[in-house]
């Protein structure tokens, strides 16, 4: 067999470690392990985790994927829940409730330091303007938003957090942002459109808003793309839709499920800072969904409803092919 620099004019290069952040089509040989690798162009895969102990939709979310908060969210009564719930990536322990059940808040943080801000008490009690602060075992008040409202998205952490879009009295969609320092509000730049029920991941000086709903023109594709001042446009979604979940940063972000006009969608998009690309999607379509992840090639998403209520965890991984015993020579 022909030699691989013969072939390709170069010799593969030796490592004693993966590098941490391949391109498409590098290859390279571990003398640590003494395993030949390569990063291929192939869809990453959903993998079934344990489920959370209750099934739930509209709840929020913080972490990574092998250590991520669920809190919150609707099952089957008109009230929302304040259950909340860690996993280590492996399995789910119960944590300390809210103070005050809420569902469609905005969710930001990690799991021993999250915010949730926002939301729906039940049907007759909206627009929320409470934000409550987890600290790995208990809930504790926050500084109130200046404008209470539901349906919105959140990004960044407990001591420098988003909050943008929603549902506000009374009764349309906003384009607020509003910041937090880990104990009060102040407003930030608007949103260049005004949506509720879109997805948000990223950091207070480089948050990411994408997808959701507006009345006029309808499901949004829009992503915009948040400076620590004001937005501006990035690439848009392949179709519109809402009730999506977001993980990762603004340069590597991931969009899992949702509801788009004709369907409960399972389709997951990455976006690499300038454009989306469906990757493989969730085994269970859903809405309503939450989770978290560091980047467009790890995440962890949760619940949400087909419907019905689902409880299922599923865990999020690109692929990283890997042949063993192969020469070098």
């Amino acid at each position: 067999m022909a030699a691989y620099k013969t072939l390709k004019g170069q010799s593969i290069r030796q490592v004693a470690q993966d590098p941490t952040n391949p391109v498409i089509g590098e290859i390279w040989y571990n003398t640590t392990i003494g395993v030949l690798k390569g990063y291929m162009n192939l869809q990453g895969a959903w993998q079934s985790g344990t489920n959370l102990p209750s099934a739930r939709r509209s709840l929020s979310g913080a972490g990574t994927k092998t250590a991520a908060l669920g809190f919150g969210g609707y099952t089957t009564t008109s009230t929302s829940i304040n259950t909340t719930d860690e996993y280590n990536g492996s399995s789910w322990t119960n944590g300390g409730n809210m103070s005050t059940g809420r569902r469609s808040m905005a969710g930001f943080g990690i799991q021993t330091a999250a915010v949730g801000a926002g939301g729906i008490v039940n049907p007759s009690t909206r627009f929320s303007n409470a934000t409550e602060e987890y600290d790995g075992s208990s809930w504790t008040s926050g500084g109130n938003l200046a404008n209470g409202r539901d349906i919105l998205a959140g990004a960044g952490t407990l001591t420098a957090g988003l909050a943008f879009g929603g549902y506000s009295p009374p009764g349309s969609d906003v384009a607020f942002t509003e910041e937090y320092d880990g104990s009060s509000w102040t407003a930030g730049g608007a949103l260049n459109t005004a949506v509720r029920s879109n997805g948000g991941t990223g950091t207070q000086t480089a948050g990411l808003s994408f997808g959701g709903d507006n009345p006029s023109p309808g499901l949004q594709t829009q992503t915009e793309e948040y400076n620590g001042s004001s937005w501006t446009l990035g690439g848009n979604l392949p179709f519109g839709k809402e009730s999506t979940n977001g993980g990762g940063i603004q340069t590597s972000a991931l969009s899992s499920g949702g509801l788009t006009s004709t369907a409960v969608t399972a389709g997951t998009e990455q976006y690499d800072g300038s454009s989306w690309t469906a990757t493989g999607n969730l085994a269970i379509a859903r809405w309503g969904i939450s989770g978290d992840g560091a980047s467009k090639t790890t995440g962890v998403v949760f619940g949400g409803a087909q419907p019905p209520l689902t409880a299922s965890t599923e865990e999020f991984t690109d692929p990283l092919i890997i042949t063993q015993n192969i020469t070098t020579s």
